[in-house]
């Protein structure tokens, strides 16, 4: 089942609508134009069923196949959120939205998502329902949790759930997947530190935050590597530090924030322990007072192993087993999909951008060249997922 012939006539086509969609970005859960343009297609290409509003603003299409014995349903997904991010990429379909971009592919994956609708609505190769799913807010906005929580696996039973991201630095339409952690879960610190300010030439009449927030920054590094076992992996990244405004003064507070990421729950649950203890220690040790706000944001990315094995067949009756890595390092960005993840069995593939600027980059761009490579996987995933008898 190599890439399927029609995606040749239909790529002109498909790169067509996600020029659009790139030269058009949407925020969050604003996707309003983009989420209107899906549903007419969906409807157009004559989905069963179509539903708006989904966890806000997300689209879902329905397509039954020929026959229906099987009872089995699986949602495939696609984000179709941008980034706040002045595009320099001067193609003829840049953004014309000031200040933002779609720096992360979801123009792409939604394009390959509407061709595979398109292409199962025409020939129904199936014993089973395939479930379109079109999601808001993947860049900070939890929005598939949004659709979780608004009934999406229930009301259109989802039994599976499927996601692909594009990959910059892999050969466009190679696949990398395998059952486990493929991405982190990400959280975020806010630390405030209260001390006593006063005149810089007099430090000792001060308990002064700056020096407590450094310790700070400097301790928190020896949790990974001296509470985390070395064959795991975890970040901690302080990533702002703010205090005083003039060189003479030491400054009455200090504000840090930062983000921690783990691969699996028993990290995670470590991570923020360790450092909920180490920032109140320190504090106090230094005479301050802090307060510590840690917010848990997406869990870990973890593909199921059936599921995860099955992704890796149908990519490899794609592309070959030479452009399929079955064993993937793990990335430590983290993903919303992973919600989808802990709420039906499922694997999230990867799949080759070419020699593209990386995600979230100004210079990025998603690759026309892999669209038939997407779309081929998506429509091969349900076909062998439920198969005609």
């Amino acid at each position: 089942m190599p890439i399927i012939n029609r995606f040749a006539d239909l790529h002109e086509e498909i790169a067509g609508w996600r020029h659009d969609f790139h030269r058009h970005p949407e925020l969050r859960f604003d996707v309003h134009r983009t989420a209107g343009i899906v549903a007419r297609k969906l409807e157009e290409f004559g989905c069963d069923e179509v539903a708006t509003g989904i966890g806000r603003t997300g689209v879902v299409g329905v397509i039954r196949g020929r026959t229906s014995g099987s009872g089995k349903v699986i949602g495939l997904r696609a984000d179709m959120d941008a980034l706040p991010i002045a595009e320099a990429t001067s193609r003829p379909y840049a953004s014309e939205a000031d200040g933002l971009m779609h720096a992360c592919g979801h123009d792409g994956h939604s394009a390959m998502l509407l061709g595979a609708a398109k292409y199962l609505t025409e020939t129904r190769n199936f014993d089973g329902t395939a479930i379109m799913v079109f999601q808001p807010a993947e860049e900070g906005g939890a929005g598939a949790k949004e659709m979780i929580d608004d009934g999406l696996m229930e009301r259109f039973g989802i039994q599976e759930i499927y996601g692909l991201h594009n990959i910059p630095g892999i050969q466009a339409g190679n696949f990398a997947v395998k059952s486990g952690a493929m991405m982190a879960a990400t959280d975020r610190l806010t630390i405030e530190v209260d001390g006593i300010g006063g005149h810089g030439a007099f430090p000792h009449t001060t308990v002064d935050p700056v020096l407590v927030g450094s310790h700070i920054v400097t301790g928190l590094q020896s949790i990974v590597s001296r509470n985390v076992d070395p064959r795991e992996a975890a970040v901690i990244s302080i990533t702002i530090f703010r205090a005083g405004e003039a060189d003479n003064v030491i400054p009455p507070s200090a504000y840090l924030k930062g983000t921690v990421r783990a691969l699996d729950a028993a990290t995670r649950d470590t991570l923020e322990a360790r450092i909920r203890a180490y920032v109140t220690a320190t504090a106090e040790a230094f005479g301050a007072s802090v307060r510590l706000t840690y917010q848990r944001d997406y869990p870990v990315t973890m593909n199921h192993p059936d599921q995860a094995d099955l992704a890796a067949s149908v990519a490899e009756k794609v592309v070959g087993p030479a452009r399929l890595d079955r064993d993937p390092v793990p990335i430590m960005g983290g993903e919303d999909f992973a919600w989808m993840l802990e709420a039906r069995p499922g694997a999230y593939i990867y799949m080759g951008n070419g020699d593209s600027a990386g995600l979230h980059h100004p210079e990025y761009d998603f690759s026309d060249d892999a669209i038939p490579y997407g779309c081929s996987y998506w429509v091969s995933l349900v076909e062998t997922a439920m198969p005609l008898d």
